[in-house]
Formats: C-alpha cells, structure tokens, sequence
C-alpha cells in the first residue's frame, strides 16, 4: 500500500505561481478526481506526483510530496525508481514506434527485469487469481515475457482485440485502442499509483466508456489519480475529489459528499455552473 502526501506544495512557472500551498492526503486504492475549470493547475498537480513537472522549463517546486514517507523533491530521491512506482498515462496516446508486443515489453526490458524478478510478476499475478494455468501446447510454448504480455493487456481490456495482431505496429490501431494500450503499457512496470491526465479527452463515448471501465475494475489494486474535466465522469468514478481553482485547493473529500453537500461557496458556484 502507497500513501501519497502533499505538504506545502508550490509551484511557480517563473513570476506565475501555478499551485499555492496545497495540503491534501490521497486516499489509496481508490480513484481520486482532480476538477476545476481550465488553468486552475490540476495537470501541474498531477505531473509533481512523479515529477514529470521538472521538464517544463523555468518551473521551481516547494514544499513536499511524500511517498510512503519520504520527500520525493529530497537530495536523495531516485527519480527512475520513483516513475517506476508511480506511472503516468497522458491526455494523448503515443504508442512507440513499434509492435503492439514491444510496446507492452518495452517497460519490463527498460528496467531491465531478470528471469527471476518476471517469474514473482507471474506467481504473483497466479496467486491473485489474474493468470489462469493453462495446459494447451501454446501457453506452454510461451515466454515469461509473453506471459506478461497477454496479462497487461487484460487489465487494459484491449487482449481480446489485439492477440491476433501482436506483432503488427501499434500505430495501426484506433486512438482508444492506442489509449488501453498506453495503459497496459504503464501497468508493465508494475507501479502502485497510476496518474492519469484527461485520459478520455481525446476519445469517442464507447472508448471513453471502456477506459473508465478498467479505471474501476483496477483501484482494487492501485491507487488512480485522474484529472478530468468533465464533471460526469467525476461523479461516474471517483472515490474521492479535490477541486482546484486558479491554484488553490478549495476543496476535497469522499465524492458522494463533495457532490451532495458541498461545503464551500465556490464549489457550489463550479457544481452549478456559475463559474467553469
């Protein structure tokens, strides 16, 4: 289990102060919704969660992101163990330019997975009940590796699409196929928290439908931090809300209660629709 802090966070973009003081713990296994309209800083929060946000430039950080206890932004951070643990699925879907196979091994090869460290992926997986033992000729000519291929390719509800095809470029598939599969790829590194940024902006309903679908179905076993902006999709998912306006945490808490009975005046002015 991953707990994630934030203590005093800052962010500021040169004179422009992106993100002022925000405190907030994030529940685990659970799916947390950052809302508010556009510029208020929710995709600068979610991007200082695996601090993907130090490749914009002129950017500073204060303040703390703590997982499981420690600082993240400390002296002694290690940055690739650090992505490994927390995965980042963007707005837009770029499959690397190759197969659809390679672009779920791509992650276990990368960090440089042994025999030893796949074969506990996979016990792990059995013991959990996610691969089924099978006694077919082909399952017992497969691979650790293409083992864990079909299997993150299930959790991303896209293997009964594409197992006929693995070997074809992942460029050749639909936007929301490439969208699982960015997914099935962040899945392959085994993190504990997956940060997902408009994950279903740039997806037609049925594939929009099928993302959040996997959303739900995976908070059993990772902690899901998405920023949407989208209030029925909020309220379709979450667990859990933070409500951000022009840099500000306003507001967060338990969705049935942050959507029932808010308690601020300016979540129920963005609830309404007054501002947005």
């Amino acid at each position: 289990m991953t707990h994630t802090k934030l203590r005093k966070l800052k962010i500021s973009y040169g004179d422009n102060h992106a993100l002022k003081e925000i405190n907030v713990d994030i529940p685990d296994k659970q799916i947390t919704a950052i809302i508010g309209p556009s510029g208020c800083g929710k995709t600068t929060l979610l991007k200082s969660i695996n601090r993907i946000i130090e490749l914009s430039e002129g950017v500073k950080v204060r303040g703390e992101v703590l997982i499981d206890g420690a600082n993240i932004y400390g002296k002694d951070a290690d940055v690739l163990a650090l992505r490994k643990k927390v995965g980042f699925l963007p707005q837009r879907p770029c499959p690397l330019p190759m197969s659809i196979y390679d672009n779920v091994a791509f992650g276990p090869r990368i960090h440089r997975l042994s025999e030893e460290q796949i074969t506990k992926q996979l016990e792990k997986q059995k013991t959990n009940g996610l691969v089924k033992k099978e006694k077919s000729k082909k399952y017992q000519d497969y691979s650790k590796m293409d083992h864990l291929v079909e299997h993150y390719l299930k959790l991303a509800g896209l293997w009964d699409e594409v197992k006929d095809r693995l070997h074809s470029s992942a460029s050749k598939l639909s936007i929301g196929q490439q969208q699982r599969l960015a997914l099935a790829r962040v899945l392959a590194i085994e993190p504990e928290v997956i940060l997902a940024d408009e994950p279903t902006s740039a997806l037609d309903p049925l594939s929009a439908k099928l993302v959040e679908e996997q959303f739900k179905l995976l908070k059993k076993d990772y902690t899901i931090v998405i920023v949407t902006h989208i209030l029925r999709q909020a309220r379709r998912i979450a667990d859990y809300v933070m409500f951000m306006y022009l840099g500000e945490l306003i507001e967060h808490g338990p969705a049935e209660k942050f959507f029932n009975a808010p308690q601020k005046d300016k979540t129920k002015e963005y609830l309404s629709g007054e501002i947005s």
